[in-house]
């Protein structure tokens, strides 16, 4: 069973609760980091700090990071080479980013984005493959940079 990995910081906790509520409804293992509500400010890096390490230890889960312009989010998760975090606002950002560069982490703008086109997000990452190809070698490149995994 795929595991996915969420996170999010206040301006992100709502739609993160949405998103989670649509997928354990899909029978999908959901691990949440938090926070449970947007009651309390919490720093975008440090829960984009506690999922990067949730995927250290499961290399095959995939993770959801939700900020309020999911920039914050995007800066703090693609720090890390293993790591391939991907900043969309419809579905074909999210096909491209599973096809074309393999990304393991899905993230968004709350702010930016509907909850409806959100699901469709997720539906597609989730069930986009990795297309490889003239892609893998571009990919490749990518987890070289920064140092090692």
């Amino acid at each position: 069973m795929q595991t996915i990995l969420m996170a999010a910081d206040h301006g992100g906790a709502n739609l993160k609760n949405i998103l989670k509520s649509y997928l354990q409804k899909k029978g999908l293992s959901v691990v949440d980091y938090g926070p449970e509500n947007a009651d309390t400010s919490v720093d975008y890096p440090d829960k984009a700090l506690e999922l990067i390490k949730g995927m250290q230890k499961d290399e095959s889960a995939k993770g959801i990071l939700v900020c309020t312009s999911g920039i914050g989010m995007s800066i703090a998760a693609n720090r890390y080479p293993f790591l391939r975090g991907a900043l969309v606002f419809n579905p074909e950002m999210a096909e491209m980013a599973r096809g074309h560069n393999n990304a393991n982490v899905l993230i968004f703008g709350a702010k930016f984005i509907s909850e409806e086109t959100a699901k469709k997000c997720v539906d597609v990452f989730l069930s986009t493959e990795f297309l490889g190809g003239r892609h893998e070698r571009r990919v490749n490149k990518l987890s070289c940079m920064g140092g090692e995994k």
